[in-house]
């Protein structure tokens, strides 16, 4: 198969999968990182925020919040809107 017959929306949507894994990743570690960072301490030691412990606050719902917001810039501003339709001759 020739590169020029390759669909050119192919290229936009590998840009848009790597982002899509790029904020998967992101939110993982910062579930991780406030999940295991903080929670490691003993019960006894907990700050709590809310009635919930600081390691879920942070990791569950700020964490929810902050992905809500990258992923809505992500789909905004990266993002393109492209047909799924076939025409022959289509070669953008």
């Amino acid at each position: 198969m020739n590169v020029k017959d390759v669909d050119w929306r192919f290229k936009i949507a590998h840009k848009e999968a790597w982002i899509g894994l790029s904020l998967a990743t992101i939110h993982f570690l910062w579930w991780y990182g406030f999940a295991y960072g903080l929670g490691k301490r003993p019960v006894d030691e907990y700050t709590y925020l809310f009635g919930l412990p600081a390691w879920f606050f942070y990791s569950c719902v700020v964490g929810f919040v902050v992905m809500l917001i990258l992923v809505s810039a992500a789909v905004k501003f990266l993002f393109k809107d492209i047909p799924f339709d076939f025409e022959e001759g289509d070669s953008h």
